[in-house]
């Protein structure tokens, strides 16, 4: 049947009509849809090149952005010339809490302004933490287990200054005033009469506030991993002058986190790359490790401070023998630290770890001391914090674990600490402490329940 003259013209323009209202309500939908969605925030990617101060606090609170319920970005203080020492804390949940035994790590960079290779690669860690938290295994397990601060510029005043290409020299080396930051902390061995300076204070304040289980601080100009002792007593150093070995009563456990440093590093371990310059008058570092005092003693170190005055061991980490390499080796020098770096981290999942609570309050015990039976402790031993929590970090072997504090009995348990850094490998002590005017345990001893191997709870 032939159609009436204009009927089609009529039908193509109803067909083209319906078209442009689908059309405009599909608009319509997605534009509702897109109403309904957030917007994303940019995920920045960090180039391999130098970053001045507004450049890392634009990053970091760019990264703080994209990624807020695994970061915490916060300031533990400002520089001479009022720049914020900021800090990037970062894990799988509550990032900006505690959370009952899981530890805190940290990492400072660049407390030498001039050595500038630690704040490169504390920038890339940040990123590579954050973009691998739910993707690589290793790294989900570290963040779903640990707290790990990040701060990339200890002294970003020195920072401004220095400049690229300088291997060996000092500008930029101390603070805005002229200070050396690794001079500037209260020493155990023999009084510092240094001013301290505002950079010093934001860290001591940070780590006396802050119950960190394990610490590096990164610098350049060699390579290698620097473990406590710095100093020693006056009536110790040698006659003649020089260095000479300052054992600390955990020198094993240092050996042990150094070693875990530097042969995760491809050529930090080997004497023949950590010699560094063909003039060096050393022969280089065996495995790439050396006692710090051992090297050159250091009068108000950092390392020492935060061991002796804050209970918290740590390491120094030089990582490039040149100190303001050139940006065009930034791509090299994260390849070869990051698996080091997390290597490093994951070394605070060894030992023995609780929470130390009144056995009839239930209320947590602060001030608690944890030690071993029949070791040498350290100056400032393990202690509990307001939460009850402690971190004793231990060698593998077999220890007997002793809880003290004033107006409690004291109480001891003998542990089997595993060589591994699993976090579920872990011996977790629980302790509840008596009342010294309550007396000991209706049975007199301390009573354990074995949970799953290598776990303890203490009651």
């Amino acid at each position: 049947m032939n159609a009436q003259p204009g009927t089609t013209h009529k039908t193509n323009v109803i067909v083209s009509s319906f078209k442009k209202h689908l059309v405009t309500m599909a608009t319509v939908h997605c534009l509702l849809l897109l109403a309904l969605v957030p917007f994303a925030t940019a995920v920045p990617q960090i180039q391999h090149e130098y970053h001045n101060y507004e450049q890392l606090t634009s990053l970091m609170s760019s990264l703080a952005d994209a990624y807020p319920s695994k970061t915490h970005l916060y300031s533990i203080g400002t520089s001479v010339q009022n720049r914020e020492l900021w800090v990037m804390a970062i894990s799988n949940s509550k990032p900006d809490d505690i959370v009952p035994r899981r530890p805190d790590v940290k990492y400072v960079g660049n407390m030498h302004g001039n050595e500038v290779i630690g704040r490169e690669v504390l920038l890339q860690l940040i990123e590579h933490l954050l973009v691998n938290s739910d993707s690589d295994p290793a790294v989900k397990q570290l963040l779903d287990d640990t707290r790990v601060h990040v701060l990339p510029s200890m002294n970003p005043d020195g920072f401004e200054v220095a400049v690229e290409g300088e291997c060996t020299g000092n500008l930029g080396r101390g603070n805005a005033n002229g200070l050396d930051l690794n001079r500037n902390f209260p020493d155990f061995f023999e009084p510092n009469d240094e001013e301290i300076q505002p950079e010093t204070r934001a860290i001591m304040d940070w780590v006396q506030s802050n119950q960190f289980v394990l610490s590096a601080n990164l610098h350049g100009g060699a390579l290698l991993a620097n473990y406590p002792f710095d100093n020693m007593k006056p009536e110790d150093k040698p006659a003649t002058g020089g260095a000479a070995y300052s054992e600390s009563p955990d020198d094993a456990f240092f050996r042990k986190i150094s070693l875990a440093y530097s042969l995760n590093h491809p050529r930090m371990h080997l004497v023949e790359e950590n010699r560094c310059f063909s003039n060096d008058s050393n022969d280089g570092f065996p495995d790439g490790i050396t006692n710090g005092g051992e090297w050159y003693l250091v009068k108000g170190g950092m390392q020492d401070y935060n061991y002796i005055f804050a209970g918290c061991p740590e390491i120094t980490l030089e990582i490039a023998c040149c100190k303001y390499p050139a940006a065009s080796t930034l791509s090299t020098h994260w390849d070869e630290n990051r698996p080091a770096l997390l290597a490093y981290l994951q070394q605070s999942h060894r030992g023995v770890k609780g929470v130390v609570r009144d056995r009839y309050s239930s209320e947590p015990v602060e001030g608690a001391l944890v030690s071993i039976v029949g070791q040498a402790s350290p100056p400032n031993p393990a202690s509990t914090t307001k939460m009850g929590e402690y971190w004793k970090l231990l060698l593998n072997g077999t220890y007997e674990v002793q809880i003290s504090k004033p107006g409690y009995t004291t109480e001891s348990k003998s542990v089997t600490v595993l060589d591994s850094v699993d976090p579920g490998d872990v011996v977790i002590l629980d302790v509840l402490l008596n009342a010294a005017s309550l007396g000991a345990s209706p049975s007199g001893v301390v009573m354990a329940t074995l949970l799953v191997a290598g776990k303890l709870s203490l009651f």
